[in-house]
């Protein structure tokens, strides 16, 4: 099972990587269709823009969207814990202050 899992993380890994850089491309090149239309201008301007929005930015979401999901799933299968808030360099500075490890004996010592 666990060679599955992997197997199907490194398909994962390479579809969401090819996605977000079409997703990207897609968005920076919207950028320069809409250069094109401020320096053409007219009616030709406001079509290019019409079909700039209507229709590459929905299907960019989407995409986007769909992207974002295949990355948290490939991030769930790879046990992956990104997204959550740690604080790792607060646990090493109480170990480094009490080699113990038993820093509440002493408060409960001195009072």
């Amino acid at each position: 099972m666990k060679k599955f899992i992997k197997a199907v993380t490194k398909i994962l890994d390479v579809i969401f990587g090819v996605g977000i850089f079409i997703c990207l491309f897609v968005g920076g090149a919207t950028f320069f269709g809409y250069l094109a239309a401020f320096i053409i201008g007219g009616n030709i301007a406001a079509t290019i823009c019409d079909v700039i929005y209507n229709h590459i930015f929905k299907a960019l979401i989407y995409g986007g969207n769909i992207v974002v999901l295949i990355g948290l799933l490939n991030m769930y299968l790879k046990k992956q814990k990104s997204l959550t808030v740690s604080d790792d360099k607060s646990k090493e500075e109480t170990k480094e202050a009490d080699p113990r490890g038993d820093h509440h004996a002493d408060a409960h010592n001195a009072g």
